[in-house]
């Protein structure tokens, strides 16, 4: 089994926020591919169903962003999943608005959900990291990833959220780097990328 986490923070308040686009992504999984109903578990809500041959837990933490690594400690714990098995789709400030990053491992650079993920199970896990886009200043980050996506974010949120559900079943096949650039090009058909722009999507 892998464990899929979305990163966010629960309630009505929250959901349309730049720091929920991991929830969105993660719930866009369940939606695409008939996954059970969400079911409260593991001090958040979970959901199970299969990519391919593999078996996959979705996991949304109910513990509030920076107590997130409560929820996933517990839930790894119970299933026996190790680090290559959790797979964290979070909110990336450093990538521009509609980017997709996977990465094992590295620095959280200032990200409280990733922080205490890393505290509580260990750091080499896997991240699908979402651009949101940077405000300018670092003072500003922080009312930045906790306001709403304004009307004209909701073509490439919806576009960007849709072609990770489109390809997670490559995630959990273990190809990453073909999961990134799948996501690349489905963004770049929608005309969400100019032409030409970040040719090279692993870097």
């Amino acid at each position: 089994m892998l464990l899929f986490v979305g990163l966010g923070n629960p309630g009505s308040q929250y959901v349309r926020n730049r720091h929920n686009i991991g929830f969105m992504a993660v719930d866009a999984i369940r939606h695409r591919h008939g996954f059970s109903p969400w079911k409260r578990r593991f001090q958040g809500v979970t959901a199970e169903g299969m990519l391919g041959a593999e078996k996959i837990l979705l996991l949304l933490p109910g513990t509030y962003m920076n107590d997130s690594g409560r929820a996933v400690q517990e839930a790894a714990n119970f299933y026996k999943i190790d680090l290559p098995g959790i797979v964290v789709f979070q909110d990336e400030v450093e990538l521009p608005p509609g980017k997709l990053r996977m990465k094992t491992g590295g620095g959280n650079a200032g990200h409280n959900g990733l922080r205490s993920i890393t505290n509580h199970v260990g750091n080499e896990y896997r991240r699908v990291r979402l651009g949101i886009g940077h405000p300018g200043a670092k003072e500003l980050v922080h009312g930045h990833v906790l306001s709403d996506f304004s009307k004209a974010d909701t073509d490439w949120v919806e576009a960007l959220c849709a072609a990770v559900a489109d390809n997670a079943g490559l995630i959990a096949a273990g190809q990453d780097a073909t999961f990134q650039n799948k996501v690349h090009l489905a963004m770049a058909a929608k005309g969400f990328y100019d032409k030409g722009e970040d040719d090279n999507p692993d870097t």
